[in-house]
């Protein structure tokens, strides 16, 4: 296809997204479906106007997928409602910590013995396909900063944490392959990979995120009356975070859901400890004034990403090996891990079974896999694994896609469990 005619595609697409956001709201169709079959349109799979091979344009993908998830973590983070509770978010750690590595350890077992792939090779294919995305799945997610809902609340933070906590099992994977130094007897990925990688990430996320809150807090009010720029300051402090721990080889991803955690949670306390007049106007605050420039970009990045996943498919594509690591993981691996790591939680049961089945794949698995493509995977192996994620990312569209939109609306209509409003007296 030439630019002129992407341009014109392009653009038709936006227009009628545009124009039917709230015709697509009342239908049972997400717009990542809307974007899947237009991918698959032009694609291979039937017109064959346009083919993106993922191996060829890998390092490519990999920056494309990283700035996406990067910017729909820091979407989630501001979201978080305040203050920071533990027995509130107990349940989201559970699933971004013991489901993650059971759900690694179910795919790792499928791989191995069903699909004949090595041990290294499962455990990394486990990885990539274990993280629930912050992506494509802003239907089940957090909608706003006020919103309590506590099953979007816990799929939001899940999302926001696992894709950080899957990285251990990445570099895992990867050196059970011979790619990476695990050390002797796996002490270096111990203390290394897990321990300082997620401990270090916590700690500069919460501190840079906490700094700027109280930097843009001061600055807005008297005697200083700055005006500042929102969107700015939040893709810097993405960007800060981000490198400071790549450059510590601490997880990025985890740093930047923590310090949007952190920005958001230190405002509130600082908008509570001024306590402002009963009729004053709100203090403007960096955290919402960035999200709706950020949410923007995660709807374009969306609909990028979405449309290059339809234009990497051949029909060939659908093997009964993808096919069937895919129903593995929703109806197997995923509910099975997502229960027994909720299992004494104390997590009411609706809530556990709509989390066990909303696990939703996408861009956050591109990323894995390119991520593992980069570090030098072998080829045959590189193709097999990007045919498997590929078909479970587009099923996981498909499948949650379809399903989102009833049982969200059959859980509200039974009463939707609401996280506890806090009070004044309630520690931060």
């Amino acid at each position: 296809m030439s630019i002129p005619q992407w341009f014109l595609l392009i653009g038709a697409l936006l227009l009628v997204r545009g124009l039917t956001a709230t015709l697509l709201q009342r239908s049972a169709v997400t717009s990542a479906m809307v974007y899947l079959a237009f991918g698959l349109l032009v694609g291979p799979s039937a017109l064959n106007l346009f083919h993106f091979n993922p191996l060829q344009e890998s390092a490519l993908l990999e920056a494309l997928t990283e700035v996406a998830v990067l910017i729909s973590l820091f979407s989630a983070g501001v979201k978080m409602p305040a203050p920071f509770i533990l027995a509130r978010w107990r349940a989201p750690i559970l699933l971004a910590t013991a489901s993650m590595a059971l759900t690694v350890a179910l795919v790792a077992a499928f791989a191995y013995y069903v699909l004949g792939l090595p041990l290294g090779a499962g455990v990394l294919l486990g990885a990539i396909v274990a993280p629930t995305d912050p992506v494509l799945a802003t239907d089940v997610q957090v909608r706003h900063p006020g919103d309590r809902d506590l099953l979007r609340f816990t799929l939001t933070s899940e999302a926001g944490m696992n894709d950080g906590s899957a990285f251990p099992f990445v570099m895992l994977g990867l050196g059970l392959l011979g790619l990476h130094d695990l050390g002797d007897w796996g002490t270096r990925w111990w203390l290394v990979e897990v321990l300082w990688a997620t401990l270090s990430a916590i700690a500069i996320g919460v501190a840079a995120g906490a700094a700027l809150a109280r930097v843009g807090w001061k600055l807005r009010r008297a005697p200083h009356h700055h005006q500042l720029m929102d969107d700015f300051l939040g893709l810097g402090l993405i960007g800060v975070v981000y490198g400071l721990c790549v450059m510590v080889d601490a997880w990025g991803f985890l740093g930047v859901f923590f310090a949007a955690v952190a920005l958001r949670q230190t405002e509130l306390k600082l908008a509570n400890a001024a306590r402002p007049a009963p009729h004053a106007e709100p203090q403007p605050t960096v955290s919402e004034g960035s999200l709706i420039f950020k949410e923007h970009l995660e709807r374009l990045s969306e609909m990028l990403l979405v449309i290059l996943i339809g234009g990497t498919l051949f029909l060939d594509s659908w093997s009964w090996a993808a096919v069937g690591l895919a129903l593995f993981l929703f109806l197997v691996a995923r509910p099975a891990s997502a229960l027994l790591g909720l299992a004494g939680s104390g997590t009411p049961w609706r809530i556990r079974a709509l989390a066990a089945w909303f696990g939703v794949r996408g861009v956050g698995s591109l990323y894995y896999l390119m991520f593992a493509i980069q570090h030098g995977l072998p080829e045959p192996l590189a193709l097999q694994l990007t045919q498997l994620t590929l078909i479970v990312v587009t099923l996981s569209i498909l499948i949650h896609g379809i399903s989102v939109k009833p049982l969200m609306g059959l859980f509200w209509r039974r009463g939707t469990p609401r996280a506890p409003v806090p009070t004044e007296s309630t520690p931060p």
